[in-house]
């Protein structure tokens, strides 16, 4: 771990082997964020067109600077993945106007360089779970996959299935084996054959929206079927049915293309207000005072902190990776870069340590 507490992989990791990686998480449907340096101005340790792919924990492949620049690109980087949407960062201390659409960030390290990078998220799509093999499954799964959702499916009969290339078809309506593929959007396309137990499974995974193919009168029938059956009003409030929009559908295969744009359209709108919620949490953290600490915290400690001399980063000691020992003193510093300009000008950094601790608070 570093000083920031995210993991770090600083093996040198070349695009070939960047790529394997980015396709084997893309291919395991998990989270991660490619950042590309597009713009340097000397001095700085990264180049244009270097890159570093980092996980949703925080974990950062590759290269695109020193230890500063890292902990920032992890941060803006896991704010993208948050929001879905592909972000530009500029690391520097030169002053300019300001250029709309890209986010700015002090650079901590002595050499002052500036780095811009363009940061794509990688969201995988929602999984999707298609409940019956009728006619009107069977093509919904088709459509849907070709809208690049990730379709499973479940059904009393799975033979049908067998030609669509399905990764997973489950046996029966078992809620237990539809939350181990925590779907995020349900469709029951079952019409007839198993509607009252099909609904009943979907309704108790903890599925976003579960869209329903039936006619009103029955969708109002069902509800209340559930309600005797147990499912709260909070779950029956993600049923959605009709499935979909009212495009005046006969044929199996217009009905699951109805039942499809639905699908469609709750993903975006899911999309939609997991970016508002990432937006808000953002603002909130800017505008906010800080919280003081309540009484029960009053007698605890902080952690030792120590601020970097060189460029003036809170470093944490009990972690930190690059320490000096020089006049009985260890010195703890944020990057390599930082370590060695002190090695190479000790006396310089001391006097900034010394007024910093006369003028620490007792």
């Amino acid at each position: 771990m570093n000083p920031t507490g995210h993991s770090e992989n600083h093996s040198a990791l070349n695009a070939d082997e960047l790529l394997q990686l980015e396709q084997r998480l893309a291919q395991e449907a998990r989270l991660f964020a490619v950042a590309t340096v597009i713009r340097t101005q000397p001095p700085t340790s990264t180049w244009v067109g270097a890159q570093a792919l980092v996980e949703s924990d925080g974990t950062l492949h590759g290269w695109i600077g020193g230890g500063c620049s890292r902990a920032i690109v992890v941060q803006a980087a896991q704010e993208s993945m948050r929001s879905g949407q592909p972000k530009r960062v500029r690391i520097s201390n030169s002053e300019g106007a300001s250029e709309p659409g890209v986010e700015h960030h002090a650079m901590p390290c002595a050499s002052n360089g500036t780095i811009e990078l363009f940061i794509q998220p990688s969201v995988p799509a929602p999984s999707v779970l298609v409940l019956g093999s009728t006619p009107t499954a069977l093509e919904a799964c088709v459509l849907a996959q070709r809208m690049g959702l990730r379709v499973y499916a479940a059904a009393s009969v799975t033979e049908p299935f067998a030609p669509l290339g399905l990764s997973r078809v489950i046996f029966g309506f078992d809620s237990e084996a539809f939350g181990l593929l925590r779907p995020r959007l349900i469709l029951i396309a079952t019409q007839g054959d198993g509607d009252e137990e099909a609904l009943e499974a979907a309704l108790r995974t903890s599925a976003s929206a579960v869209l329903l193919v039936a006619s009103q009168r029955k969708a109002d029938r069902l509800r209340e079927t559930m309600r005797e059956r147990g499912i709260t009003a909070e779950r029956l409030a993600a049923l959605h049915a009709p499935a979909g929009p009212r495009i005046h559908a006969r044929t199996p295969q217009e009905i699951a293309l109805g039942a499809v744009a639905g699908l469609v359209m709750l993903r975006r709108v899911l999309e939609q207000d997991a970016a508002e919620a990432s937006n808000a949490l953002a603002t909130a953290a800017e505008v906010l005072p800080p919280v003081p600490p309540c009484e029960s915290m009053a007698s605890v400690e902080p952690p030792p902190r120590y601020v970097n001399p060189v460029c003036g980063m809170v470093v944490d000691m009990a972690s930190a990776k690059h320490v000096v020992e020089f006049g009985g003193q260890r010195f703890y510093f944020c990057c390599d870069g930082c370590k060695l300009e002190f090695e190479g000008t000790p006396e310089k950094y001391l006097g900034i340590v010394h007024d910093a601790q006369r003028r620490a608070p007792v």
